[in-house]
């Protein structure tokens, strides 16, 4: 009796035992190139920005919402329309408590450390705290949450599968983890072999949230979406104006420089589609020809109707989101296409749109990402 209830004893106590093995200690070496040391697979994670999502979702297609505790809230007050597509397939996503609204300076170091996440993912830069953000990453060490930095928005397309590695990691699913990196790494490719037969390097403008103040005019030039225009053969006529990531040119210097090529960025939803005629567009449930209207209309604003890329109709638009996105490559093949349409011209963005949110995101990709004139 006393050797049945012993091994009744131990069997219990290995039952018990047992959930915990299945979590181990693991370190990732972050973006930052900081190494932490995590207990993953992670089930409870703070977002520093909530436009992270989709790519958690890589990751949790059937519900991207269960292991976020907490999020700033720029997905919701940015992308409306995308996180309206999120919300109407996974309503909880609503319930999930927001740790700031959409800057680094409104972050809750007190709300995070309550809702007790395994670990707070951070962008090198961006809207959410940041890597230079010591004194949040201080707090959050002393109360036992380590932060993980990954980078869609810095170095976009050298980081984004870098980020999905650690992601992959966090979530304990390297196996999806590297059938996207093997993905992105091929619809790269496809852009750096059509590239080996151009010659002539078109002159690009890039303006950057079209419509979202009178200012003419943002643009984006060693960073975020001005990589694009590097990697994709273009030269970028802002260079030599604005040595950082982000700057303003003038009116007049583009029509003294009357770029081959103009690409806008949109940051309008539906919604803006009429109450803000200024603004582009693009993304999640935008039907094409309220695109291509936006577009329209915000070509011909003073100064910018005057420009020969227009009046030749090498004019576009992309989503903005895009440069902060692991599925920035899509874009880069659009821009790719834009700048040499010759070279590219069995090149189909559509097709790897349509194809990554196929195989890595939980419902297709509906709506207009980027638009032209024709």
């Amino acid at each position: 009796m006393k050797k049945a209830t012993w091994i009744l004893s131990a069997l219990t106590v290995f039952l018990l035992l047992e959930p915990a093995r299945a979590k181990d200690k693991t370190t990732v070496v972050d973006i930052a190139g900081r190494r932490v040391s995590v207990v993953a697979p992670v089930e409870r994670m703070i977002l520093g920005e909530g436009r992270h999502l989709p790519a958690v979702a890589i990751f949790d297609r059937d519900d991207p919402s269960r292991r976020i505790v907490g999020m700033l809230g720029d997905f919701k007050r940015f992308d409306p329309d995308g996180y309206a597509q999120y919300r109407a397939k996974f309503p909880a996503i609503d319930r999930i408590p927001e740790v700031g609204r959409v800057s680094a300076d409104s972050f809750s170091v007190e709300k995070t450390i309550a809702l007790k996440p395994d670990v707070a993912v951070f962008g090198m830069t961006g809207h959410g705290p940041s890597a230079k953000a010591d004194t949040i990453i201080a707090q959050l060490a002393a109360a036992d949450i380590p932060v993980v930095f990954i980078d869609f928005r810095q170095d976009p397309l050298g980081n984004a599968p870098k980020s999905i590695a650690i992601l992959g990691r966090l979530l304990g699913d390297e196996k999806t983890a590297d059938a996207f990196i093997a993905f992105h790494a091929a619809a790269l490719k496809r852009v750096d072999d059509g590239l080996k037969a151009v010659s002539r390097r078109p002159t690009v403008f890039l303006e950057s949230r079209v419509g979202l103040s009178d200012e003419c005019c943002q643009t984006m030039v060693n960073g975020m979406m001005g990589i694009f225009v590097d990697r994709t053969g273009g030269d970028n006529i802002a260079k030599a104006m604005i040595p950082g990531a982000f700057g303003t040119v003038g009116i007049e210097y583009l029509l003294s420089r009357q770029p081959d090529v103009y690409i806008g960025t949109a940051v309008g939803s539906l919604a803006h589609a009429t109450k803000a005629p200024n603004r582009i567009v693009l993304g999640a449930g935008v039907p094409k020809d309220v695109a291509r209207a936006s577009l329209i209309r915000a070509l011909a604003r003073p100064g910018i109707g005057g420009l020969k890329a227009v009046r030749d109709r090498r004019a576009f638009a992309v989503w903005h989101h895009f440069y902060n996105s692991p599925f920035n490559v899509a874009a880069v093949q659009a821009f790719a296409k834009w700048l040499h349409p010759a070279a590219f011209a069995d090149l189909d963005p559509d097709r790897t749109l349509a194809t990554m949110f196929e195989r890595f995101q939980p419902f297709p990709a509906e709506g207009t990402y980027w638009i032209g004139l024709e």
